[in-house]
Order: C-alpha cells, then sequence, then structure tokens
C-alpha cells in the first residue's frame, strides 16, 4: 500500500474494478446493471471511491434523501482490509453526507458483521431494530444502525 491514497466521485468507468471488489467482499454482489443503475438514473445516489494510485480499492454508496443520508454498501479489497481504510471511507461519505444536508445516517449490516459493527460504532452508530431475513443468500437478519451526524 502506497500513501498516494485519494478520493474521488465513482464513474462508469469504474464499474469493472468495482465488480471485483463486490466479488471479493460479498456473497450476493450487485450486479453490473445495478451500478449503471445507480450512476446514471438514481437522482438520490452518491458514490465514492477509495484509490491507491490507479487502482480502486475500496468504495462507498449512499442514498441522500431529504436530510437522511442511508449507506447502501461499502467494501474494501480483501488485501487492503485492517490499513484503517473502511474507516477513512466512512469518515469521508459522513464528511460528504453533512456537506449534502443530511442530518442522520443509517445502515443494515448482517448481524454476524462484527468487524463492520465495530467499524460503525467508532462513528457512533447504534442499533436501532432488526430486519428479519434481511440478505438472500442464507435469510440471516440485518442490523439496522443508526447515527445522527
Amino acid at each position: 500500500m502506497t500513501k498516494s491514497l485519494t478520493f474521488r466521485f465513482m464513474n462508469e468507468e469504474d464499474i469493472d474494478q468495482i465488480l471485483k471488489i463486490e466479488e471479493q467482499s460479498f456473497a450476493t454482489p450487485w450486479s453490473r446493471e445495478a451500478f449503471e443503475n445507480e450512476l446514471t438514473k438514481n437522482q438520490f445516489a452518491v458514490y465514492i471511491v477509495l484509490e491507491d494510485e490507479e487502482q480502486v480499492v475500496g468504495y462507498c454508496g449512499v442514498w441522500i434523501v431529504v436530510d437522511e443520508a442511508h449507506i447502501t454498501n461499502i467494501a474494501i479489497l480483501p488485501q487492503f482490509r485492517g490499513n484503517k481504510l473502511g474507516e477513512a471511507l466512512m469518515r469521508k461519505m459522513i464528511e460528504l453526507a453533512k456537506e449534502m444536508g443530511a442530518k442522520s445516517m443509517t445502515l443494515e449490516v448482517r448481524v454476524t458483521n462484527f468487524v463492520a459493527q465495530s467499524l460503525y460504532r467508532k462513528f457512533g452508530f447504534q442499533e436501532g431494530a432488526i430486519r428479519k431475513n434481511y440478505y438472500t443468500d442464507n435469510q440471516e437478519d440485518a442490523l439496522v444502525m443508526w447515527v445522527n451526524i
């Protein structure tokens, strides 16, 4: 990992790299079409990428509706994990959401994903509710977490 980490808005040319991160991060990765729709049709969607030189090593998406930001996904390439990049990405997204008028932020996380839950708690997220059978791959419940930003 180099020191040339940069954040920028995601564009359609990033989708190939994003799909690789998705496949290595999630049991049910999003499709190319899903990301294309987010970037071109969803007026509420904002996506950022974290680059190391020319390589996209992580990304985060959010829907900002009025004053609420809903994290859709966040992921870091496995070989770049453990370097606080998820934390940096989350911090950047919170800053961006605030700039865009969000006053609160929410997300869903697998009830068994303690690493992610720990990250979100660092930013003040608290448990809100359980969404039963939320994840389609194994019907695992999702923990809904919230924070005022």
